[in-house]
């Protein structure tokens, strides 16, 4: 009995617990409010607007717990999405595979570049991820030339990712997108490059006195960003069906810093969890899902977003600022 009181407690003091009850009392409520909020209808909304954000969640969580921040994700999205629309207007008989990779192969290429910038002139990332959203951005109205990939180009077996199932009536989007999940958990639990990231973001200066080589680490930690946003850029034609680029990716990057910071990852590195993340994706997608039913316009969904981040921000803060007084306590004792 010890033991399920013990782990029960463990388990409650989790900051996991506290989303997954937000989540249970935001159903509840919106729920009474709107019934429909409940129904299974709904619920297929929430489930195929989590797949997009979730992703590219992965990359930017990666991202933050090596203390940096991406901004440029939006823009990598639209990148690699119009580069693969192009692909299916333009050369019809190539293999679809053929475009997916490469739409993640300039997902890829384009997060190296902001490694490698960061890392090789010593910028702080928000700075340089600012300038290639912009960058970025002005390279998908170059390409495209300003014009969209109409919805009779896209792959009807691309279409149907977001429409068909195999198990249980959830979509393979929603399934590729846990199944990303999984591995990035992985990857950050159980390889030796993924305990070396939170190291990294944890104590950058001690990093390299520990054998980490931090240059290298952090040009990968921008390019599974990249990568991981080029492959949402797929999610986003398939669950769309077009890819306009004056709209593609505008503002998706602070949707997902949202879901992160929300999910409890710190902005100021070496602390989160995929589980925090995933829990912070489905709340959000809730929080979307729920606006509109109550008849609340979507502009309150940018003040919301914002509004989380900033309250993240000064709770994280907060937390760091007792860690550093219990420190400094234990340490007057001893």
């Amino acid at each position: 009995m010890s033991l399920i009181t013990k782990f029960l407690s463990t388990l409650l003091h989790r900051r996991e617990a506290g989303i997954a009850v937000m989540i249970v009392l935001l159903a509840l409520v919106v729920g009474a409010i709107q019934p429909r909020f409940l129904t299974l209808e709904t619920l297929r909304i929430i489930a195929l607007a989590i797949p997009l954000i979730l992703i590219a969640a992965m990359g930017q969580m990666m991202v933050l717990v090596a203390r940096h921040v991406d901004l440029s994700i939006g823009s990598i999205l639209a990148f690699s999405s119009i580069i693969a629309g192009i692909m299916f207007r333009d050369l019809p008989d190539v293999p679809i595979i053929i475009s997916i990779v490469a739409a993640i192969a300039c997902g890829g290429a384009l997060g190296f570049a902001n490694g490698v910038i960061v890392t090789l002139f010593r910028l702080p990332s928000i700075i340089v991820t600012l300038g290639t959203l912009s960058l970025y951005r002005g390279l998908v109205f170059l390409v495209s030339g300003a014009r969209q990939v109409d919805p009779q180009y896209i792959p009807r077996s691309l279409i149907e990712m977001s429409q068909t199932s195999p198990i249980f009536g959830i979509p393979w989007i929603v399934i590729l997108a846990f199944v990303i999940a999984l591995l990035t958990y992985f990857f950050l639990d159980h390889v030796r490059l993924g305990r070396q990231i939170y190291a990294l973001g944890s104590n950058p200066v001690a990093a390299p006195l520990r054998g980490i080589k931090v240059v290298p680490l952090t040009i990968l930690v921008f390019t599974m960003s990249g990568a991981l946003a080029g492959l949402t850029g797929i999610i986003y034609a398939s669950r769309f069906g077009y890819v306009n680029p004056g709209i593609t990716g505008v503002g998706f990057e602070f949707t997902v810093i949202a879901a992160v910071v929300i999910g409890g990852v710190s902005i100021n590195g070496g602390v989160g969890t995929v589980l925090g993340t995933v829990l912070g994706v489905i709340l959000l997608g809730m929080v979307n899902v729920a606006l509109p039913l109550l008849g609340v316009s979507a502009f309150w969904q940018d003040v919301i977003y914002g509004a989380v981040i900033v309250i993240a921000l000064l709770i994280d803060k907060s937390v760091r600022d007792r860690s550093a007084r219990a420190l400094a306590a234990a340490r007057s004792a001893a």
